[in-house]
């Protein structure tokens, strides 16, 4: 548990230098049991942060589990958005509706001048979104503090819950949980504690 947020992985059940080099079955074999074996506390929802791709992992999840919906992460460049469509025509193939889109890296923001630039291109997010008729949740900027934050254990919607980017997470989490609760209003309100 951290910040109100139950987790589980793999890394917390290994040697932090072991390589887990295990084939498809065993890999599947520790993603059912980890999903299924771990006593989760009243769960408001789970979010299972998946590499990209179509793999053994993806279909297991898709065949085994009551998916409500599936958000594509991608950044702007065309070679990310490759293994983006092969998800999302994936997730179509298993009957999992995409939830929308989120662009990564949509800007990079130089924290001592201020200056953006798009490091990976623009309107990579837009287009997969238009393309498969569904919608941008959001863009998250290339900045620093993000992975810094991140790696101090104290994440920026926890550090900065005022900042922009803090915004931009809480906007992508209220723009997905109205679209799983089915909801036409505007949402639940998201705020960000210590």
């Amino acid at each position: 548990n951290a910040h109100g947020l139950q987790a589980m992985s793999m890394a917390f059940l290994v040697n932090t230098r072991e390589a887990m080099v295990w084939r498809g079955p065993m890999v599947v074999g520790a993603f059912q049991q980890m999903l299924t074996q771990t006593q989760w506390d009243n769960l408001d929802f789970l979010l299972i942060d998946m590499p990209p791709g179509t793999g053994d992992i993806q279909l297991t999840l898709a065949q085994k589990v009551p998916v409500t919906g599936a958000v594509i992460v991608t950044t702007p460049q065309d070679i990310a958005l490759l293994d983006a469509r092969k998800g999302i025509e994936m997730f179509r193939k298993v009957n999992v509706p995409v939830l929308g889109v989120v662009e990564n890296m949509s800007l990079y923001h130089c924290e001592n001048c201020g200056h953006e630039a798009a490091i990976f291109g623009t309107g990579g997010g837009d287009s997969i979104a238009k393309e498969y008729q569904t919608t941008v949740l959001g863009r998250l900027p290339l900045t620093l503090s993000i992975r810094e934050l991140a790696d101090s254990g104290t994440p920026s919607v926890i550090s900065e819950p005022d900042s922009s980017v803090s915004q931009a997470f809480a906007e992508i989490a209220r723009q997905v949980a109205q679209s799983v609760n089915g909801s036409e209003s505007d949402g639940p309100t998201i705020s960000f504690s210590e």
